[in-house]
């Protein structure tokens, strides 16, 4: 690849990641997979069959959106947490550090690797989801830009994750104790109408119910929130992961030893 030096420290980090989730494909998409499988047959399937309708939407199509998004911010956050941890593990990260790369370029590759197994996860479960309900795509510009910007936002929590993890299981903990909470109590199999007003009020806070929402609205045009603040809050998290990141690298914190 010609271009600038950093054009092709970035495309040649991101190329790194992507082989690397392609070399282990068996434990980077085939589980994902298998889950979302489940998650169809029994919840769409069993359980949606006795739900009937939610929101006047049949509760197989509903819970599409979430599962998707689920899939996607599993999948973006642990990929880079892992990764990049891996790299302070193996103590070639320190190499990347005093190399001429910028930080944004060191950053953006591993985002950018996160981001693809995000992104083809999420399509893996779309054309499962196809096999379960007509999957139809209400507003296409809403429903890319959702997922991507979705998939950034949890690549760039989870690199902060893996700067600050001390041993494997501190990457564990976010996604466990954390992550996996939010992800349910998101609205990924119910609306939020169905809830008392505290637990409304509690909902709101979780960043994650937005995100659902945004996808919701983009593939079955319906939401619980208004779209413009699902974006605004998606790009507000954004700029902040981001400039958070760009510190840790640029003080090396717990980066350096």
């Amino acid at each position: 690849m010609s271009g600038s030096p950093n054009l092709v420290a970035l495309y040649t980090i991101a190329r790194r990641e992507i082989t690397r989730i392609m070399r282990i494909w068996a434990q980077t998409l085939v589980p994902p997979a298998i889950t979302m499988t489940l998650y169809f047959l029994i919840f769409g399937g069993l359980i949606g069959s006795r739900i009937g309708t939610m929101d006047g939407i049949a509760y197989m199509d509903f819970i599409v959106p979430g599962l998707v998004m689920m899939s996607v911010i599993q999948n973006s956050y642990g990929n880079i947490a892992s990764s990049f941890f891996g790299a302070k593990f193996g103590h070639y990260v320190e190499e990347l550090l005093v190399s001429p790369m910028p930080n944004w370029v060191i950053l953006g590759g591993y985002v950018a690797g996160a981001v693809a197994r995000g992104l083809a996860v999420g399509v893996i479960v779309m054309l499962i989801a196809s096999l379960f309900t007509d999957v139809r795509i209400a507003h296409p510009l809403v429903t890319a830009t959702t997922v991507f910007l979705g998939s950034v936002i949890f690549a760039l929590a989870g690199f902060i994750n893996a700067v600050f993890a001390r041993k494997f299981d501190d990457v564990a903990i976010v996604p466990t104790f954390i992550l996996t909470p939010l992800t349910y109590l998101g609205g990924v199999f119910y609306s939020i109408t169905l809830l008392p007003d505290w637990a409304q009020a509690m909902t709101r806070a979780n960043p994650i119910f937005y995100m659902v929402n945004a996808f919701r609205h983009g593939l079955l045009g319906s939401s619980d929130v208004p779209l413009w603040i699902s974006y605004a809050l998606m790009v507000g998290f954004v700029v902040l992961l981001a400039s958070t990141g760009l510190v840790l690298l640029r003080r090396g914190a717990g980066l350096r030893s």
